[in-house]
Order: structure tokens, then C-alpha cells, then sequence
């Protein structure tokens, strides 16, 4: 005996906006690694010398790697606020017996990358 499945047409995840939001932070994670690539073939140029290093910077340069970058920047941010507004659900914390307030862990995660972001473009930038 078979079981009855309901054919699910390709675009199922658009008919409501939290699937969107899903199946997007789910993509973003291809650009998350994206960037992780990227980064390890600038370090790579790096360690290789002034002549590799300005290769690399070549490379980058071409428009093509910078709208991938641009993309990826993007699909990054949309992971790093989605995944913060999942953090207190991930998160049971608890102080004096109270569970902290979801409002504020989330806070707490906003705070924790402005100084990280602020530390790293002073450090850059000086």
C-alpha cells in the first residue's frame, strides 16, 4: 500500500514571508562560506608575497568579485539579524532564577557587534 504525498510545486517557500525569510538565511549560509573562501585566499596572497598579494588585489578588483561580494555581504547580514532574533529562543539564560528578557539578550547580541565592529575598524583604520 503507497502513501498519498500532495505534489509540492517548486516555489512552495513563497507563498508566506517567514518561508522566504527561511529558505534566505538558509541560502546565506552558501555566502557565509563564500567569504571564508575569500578570506583564506587573501591570507594566502598575503603569506605569499608583495607579488601574489597584488594579484589577489587584482582579482578582487574586477567588478564581477565585487557584486559577489556585495551579495554576500548582504545574505551575511540578513544571516547575522535573522539568527539574532532566533537567539533567545536558543538561549534560555537566567539570572537570580529569572529568565532573562528576550528584548535584551537580543540587545546584547546588537551591542557585542558594534564594539567588535568598532574594534576591528579601529584597528584597520588606524
Amino acid at each position: 500500500m503507497s502513501v498519498y504525498q500532495r505534489p509540492v510545486h517548486l516555489l512552495w517557500w513563497l507563498e508566506r514571508r517567514a518561508y522566504v525569510l527561511f529558505v534566505l538565511r538558509e541560502l546565506s549560509s552558501v555566502f557565509v562560506a563564500w567569504f571564508v573562501v575569500f578570506l583564506l585566499l587573501l591570507v594566502n596572497a598575503v603569506s605569499d608575497g608583495t607579488a601574489s598579494y597584488q594579484r589577489f588585489l587584482d582579482w578582487s578588483g574586477q567588478w564581477w568579485v565585487v557584486a559577489i561580494n556585495v551579495v554576500a555581504m548582504l545574505f551575511v547580514l540578513l544571516h547575522v539579524v535573522t539568527w539574532f532574533g532566533l537567539a533567545p529562543r536558543a538561549m534560555a539564560i537566567k539570572v537570580r532564577g529569572r529568565r532573562v528578557p528576550a528584548q535584551q539578550i537580543v540587545a546584547a547580541h546588537y551591542l557585542a557587534w558594534l564594539v567588535l565592529s568598532a574594534a576591528v575598524a579601529w584597528l584597520v583604520l588606524r
